[in-house]
């Protein structure tokens, strides 16, 4: 083999480049969805991602004999450090060729260039922050991802630890067929007890998100979300400006049947933001939009069959009330009609939550796949300057 090199990203063209490393990689895998080019470059514009407003980067190509076999970023963010404390810095958009060799000079530019910040530990992959695409792939290899979900073939795992990363925590992903069966047949019947307390004897209301409301039925939502999910391992609250920019890809996607808010007086307290999987859609795309892809990508889109469940959540003096049985419940009718989307996944669920994990169970799922985070101190960080 050639002589291995890492380098910083510094153009257009590089970053392109950077992008493009997983279609090289995975292009022969069967499971393994390949992106929007243009989505992925606005994603790590500078100047497009508010992101970058309170986050700093580093992006870096490894390469070989002229071809790319690798990549990694390392950042910071002035967010996490206020939310989660510690002196920590971040790798993400993690991907490599089955080469030890790749794995580590990967590694270790990114650790140099945290060191240099004088961070004391590197956690990910978070793509930027666990808002994001987060986490290894270790188990589901078989399965297509779903909307926003990475894959990674198996040996990630093996070379990553190998490097001498240790777990720092797992997230699930749960599979719901709920449409297969007769509605509370083999769910916990203490869902739908508790849904009934929540619609009937507490007086709250379940609508739809309204998409010609879109900008406030957002603000709305991430109200919830910043504080539904404000105590949970490694969240960071989600600024104005990444809802705003975040919105833009999701509004062509969203369903409103499948997106539920839970209001009490007026007040929204819980939500739920439910997707369909056009993840179907886009594995034919190549990445690309242009010239025909917009025709394949509406086309596609009337033949999606399965859902993601990608956030839910109750605001704090409300969990007592059944609102996330409400919520559920709202699934389980919409699910069990005939022409609509019957089964999905639900998560990243973090092992560590105990009572969403039990409120899986009782809904008859089981869990599909499981992600990743690593953790590995720094030795030696050099001071940040100054």
């Amino acid at each position: 083999m050639g002589s291995l090199t890492i380098r910083p990203v510094r153009t257009r063209r590089e970053l392109k480049r950077f992008v493009k490393v997983p279609f090289r990689l995975h292009r022969d895998s069967e499971q393994w969805v390949p992106p929007l080019l243009f989505e992925r470059m606005q994603f790590l514009n500078r100047k497009k991602n508010p992101w970058f407003e309170h986050g700093e980067a580093e992006f870096f190509l490894a390469e070989r004999d002229g071809e790319a076999v690798g990549r990694i970023s390392a950042h910071v963010d002035s967010r996490w450090d206020t939310y989660q404390g510690g002196n920590d810095a971040m790798f993400g958009f993690f991907e490599t060729a089955e080469d030890p060799e790749v794995v580590r000079a990967l590694f270790g530019a990114a650790e140099e260039w945290a060191r240099g910040k004088g961070r004391e530990r590197l956690l990910g992959p978070m793509d930027f922050t666990t808002n994001d695409e987060i986490g290894i792939l270790i188990e589901g290899f078989e399965r297509q991802p779903m909307i926003l979900e990475p894959w990674h073939p198996p040996y990630y795992q093996r070379l990553i630890e190998a490097e001498g990363f240790a777990k720092a925590m797992d997230v699930l992903m749960w599979e719901l067929r709920m449409g297969q069966l007769k509605e509370g047949e083999k769910f916990d019947p203490s869902i739908h007890e508790a849904a009934e307390k929540a619609l009937h004897d507490e007086g709250i209301t379940i609508r739809n998100m309204r998409k010609r409301d879109m900008a406030a039925e957002v603000r709305r939502f991430m109200d919830v979300y910043n504080e539904a999910w404000g105590e949970n391992w490694g969240f960071v609250p989600i600024t104005d400006a990444e809802v705003e920019f975040q919105a833009k890809n999701l509004k062509q996607v969203l369903d409103e049947e499948w997106t539920f808010m839970a209001e009490k007086d007026g007040e929204v307290i819980g939500a739920a933001l439910t997707l369909p999987d056009i993840n179907q859609v886009m594995a034919n795309l190549n990445g690309r939009l242009l010239p025909f892809g917009w025709a394949k990508f509406l086309l596609g889109k009337r033949k999606i069959d399965r859902l993601r469940v990608f956030a839910l959540g109750v605001k704090h003096d409300y969990r007592h009330t059944g609102v996330a049985a409400g919520l559920y419940l709202e699934h389980i009718k919409m699910a069990a009609l005939p022409d609509k989307i019957h089964w999905g996944e639900m998560g990243w669920i973090l092992e560590t939550n105990k009572p969403m994990n039990r409120a899986m169970e009782g809904m008859g799922g089981k869990i599909v796949k499981k992600y990743r985070l690593y953790e590995r101190q720094l030795g030696g960080a050099d001071p940040a300057p100054r």
